[in-house]
């Protein structure tokens, strides 16, 4: 997984970047196939902190952004976004496979078309 962390009017602390880090690794356990996490925190004004998040998976491109007083409950609250917008994505995933796999109906049966073969010859 490659994370991109990045600040607006803000500078980026280890302490955030690995905090950001440790909660974005929580969404893989939901998909193996995140290519990318793109991070952007920003101070809006003193009392507006905004972090933001896209997140490309296969299939799709997924944004969340959460603003609140203090950053790291941002963080929080748009890792528990992306935490749902996942489990849909991949129950959308799951669901569109299994549609495409129609088991064949017992009126269509194969062994209907040869005993009317047999009567008629």
């Amino acid at each position: 997984m490659n994370l991109t962390v990045t600040g607006h009017h803000v500078d980026v602390t280890s302490s955030m970047r690995n905090y950001v880090n440790d909660k974005m690794e929580r969404l893989q356990r939901h998909s193996e196939n995140l290519f990318g996490i793109h991070v952007i925190l920003t101070v809006e004004e003193k009392t507006r902190q905004k972090a933001e998040a896209t997140i490309d998976v296969a299939g799709a491109r997924l944004y969340a952004d959460e603003t609140r007083g203090d950053m790291y409950s941002a963080i929080d609250l748009l890792t528990d976004k992306l935490d749902r917008q996942l489990i849909r994505h991949k129950e959308k995933q799951k669901n569109h496979r299994h549609e495409r796999e129609v088991p064949p109906s017992v009126d269509e049966s194969p062994m209907d078309d040869i005993a009317l073969d047999d009567t008629l010859g």
